[in-house]
């Protein structure tokens, strides 16, 4: 019995010696919270399934990141070339075979709808973290030029579906591995201003500057703006938005008593608006504590990206863990009215399959980096 013991034990060590514990159990939090808010959001019709469904794909995303965790970095990095080429593929296919509310964003396979830009917000760090690592650094002109067209690609496929908020991340995490790299200020700099300049534009610009987007795109614009000038059409997510979270006082309503979802005045509120959900029913507690636990994760991302020993592993943990701050800062500014809706989820909160799961992939590889590091040399 004791030699039973011993090996089961020995078997537990090796299966998960590769975890970050706390960073898994931080992950881990956020995940519980996501599924009780879920229950909520659905109410009696759907709660159950809601929780249930998103139950099963953190399942799989747990065990995908646990797969990745014990691929060496060095071997990962090997793999890159293919594996973005391969995450090509299906971003291309989308565009003619793609369903979606407002274009092509989803590839129904019968079993599951995946949204293969989603892939992208993996592969591309991926990606630029192994071209990076094989050029001088900090990046001269001709390095930036061939890390702008890698980020360039992708961004262009996924506006042509269009997904402008998709678009919007998955070229923030190309930008974040070149500003890893040691991007000049000479260059960060100018890029600012442009950033400042397209803000303002969309402050301030007459809506017939933007005739080349969608109408609805033109509406939520217009809706950023000034939501309370029409309150009953265009406007009314981020009214009834701002509504939620105000209602939620200190310590919320309680569990289950969130009148916006319960009576569906809140749209969207097991997708992109679950944040405003949590806010009214947990209230300033509940939301300090999640964005606790979201700043914990992008911590451990850079801590593990500052203590990596190669190049690869460096840009690809820490641009990993600065886009999952993205996500956070785009969805929070998103429900709050600070940015534009566009249709970014909020990270293991909002209900969907294809973004938990590669999320939950990406801190695997993360993880890798830091189960991987080799303790004396590079």
């Amino acid at each position: 019995m004791k030699e039973i013991l011993r090996w089961l034990a020995a078997l537990t060590e090796e299966v998960i010696r590769t975890f970050d514990w706390p960073l898994l159990l931080a992950l881990g939090a956020l995940m519980g919270i996501g599924l009780m808010v879920q229950y909520s959001a659905g109410g009696d019709a759907h709660g159950m399934h809601n929780m249930l469904a998103q139950g099963v794909r953190f399942a799989i995303g747990l065990a995908v990141m646990w797969a990745l965790s014990r691929v060496p970095p060095a071997r990962l990095r090997g793999w890159t070339p293919g594996v973005f080429l391969a995450s090509l593929l299906p971003l291309v296919l989308v565009l003619f075979i793609g369903t979606g509310k407002h274009g092509r964003h989803w590839i129904d396979l019968k079993v599951f709808y995946l949204q293969p830009s989603e892939l992208l917000k993996i592969t591309l760090p991926m990606a630029l973290a192994w071209y990076l690592n094989r050029e001088p650094l900090p990046p001269q002109l001709r390095t930036l030029a061939a890390s702008a067209a890698l980020v360039a690609l992708p961004t262009a496929l996924v506006l042509l579906q269009p997904d402008f908020g998709t678009a919007m991340l998955v070229a923030a995490s190309g930008v974040f591995a070149i500003y890893l790299a040691g991007l000049s200020w000479k260059w960060i700099a100018p890029a600012a201003a442009g950033g400042a300049v397209a803000f303002a534009l969309a402050m301030f610009a007459p809506i017939k500057w933007f005739s080349f987007l969608r109408e609805y795109q033109q509406n939520r614009i217009l809706t950023f703006r000034d939501p309370e000038n029409d309150p009953l059409g265009a406007g009314w997510n981020i009214v009834q938005s701002k509504i939620a979270i105000g209602a939620g006082g200190f310590t919320g309503k309680g569990w289950g008593q969130g009148s916006q979802s319960h009576l569906d005045y809140l749209p969207e509120h097991t997708t992109d608006f679950i944040f405003s959900v949590l806010s009214e029913e947990f209230g300033w507690i509940g939301v300090f504590t999640v964005l606790a636990l979201y700043l914990f994760v992008i911590g451990r991302c850079l801590w593990i990206a500052i203590d990596a020993r190669d190049t690869y592993s460096r840009l690809l943990a820490g641009t990993l863990g600065l886009s999952f701050f993205v996500y956070v800062i785009v969805n929070g500014g998103m429900i709050s009215g600070l940015l534009p809706v566009v249709g970014v989820p909020m990270p293991l909160l909002s209900y969907g399959g294809t973004s938990a799961v590669s999320l939950l992939a990406g801190l695997g590889l993360v993880m890798a980096v830091k189960a991987h590091r080799p303790v004396h040399g590079y």
